[in-house]
């Protein structure tokens, strides 16, 4: 198990659901991190929900128990070398993963997903549970 990771969205929503795997992967890391671009689509999906209020305060305690990672300066030129190699390989990504690889990559983490696009981006330490 990787030691200092950044999780992705789908990794978050499979532990508020109790997802054994993932918090059996998630005992074993030295750091957890939370990037903005997560915290983003968590809320967001949080407010369309039918039980926005409920759904909202488990974002914000979350929040509340991991370091938070902004995007900066450093973070927009990850960005643009990830996205740029892919669009050369012709092989876009989302948005916002584009961030969250971005930041993985700046903070040397291990990006921790069940997204198998992010397995396009060169030198992306990657992991799942």
């Amino acid at each position: 198990m990787p030691g200092r990771v950044l999780l992705d969205t789908n990794i978050i929503i499979a532990l508020l659901a109790g997802d054994d795997a993932v918090q059996q992967g998630l005992s074993a890391a030295q750091e957890v991190f939370l990037s903005t671009v997560v915290l983003g689509e968590l809320f967001y999906g949080a407010f369309k929900s039918f039980h926005s209020g409920k759904n909202v305060n488990q974002v914000l305690e979350l929040a509340d128990q991991m370091p938070i990672l902004s995007c900066d300066r450093e973070t927009a030129r990850h960005y643009g070398l990830i996205k740029n190699r892919l669009r050369q390989q012709g092989k876009p990504i989302p948005e916002n993963d584009l961030w969250v690889a971005a930041s993985a990559q700046q903070h040397h983490l291990w990006l921790i997903s069940r997204d198998k696009h992010f397995a396009l981006i060169e030198n992306l330490l990657l992991a799942s549970f």
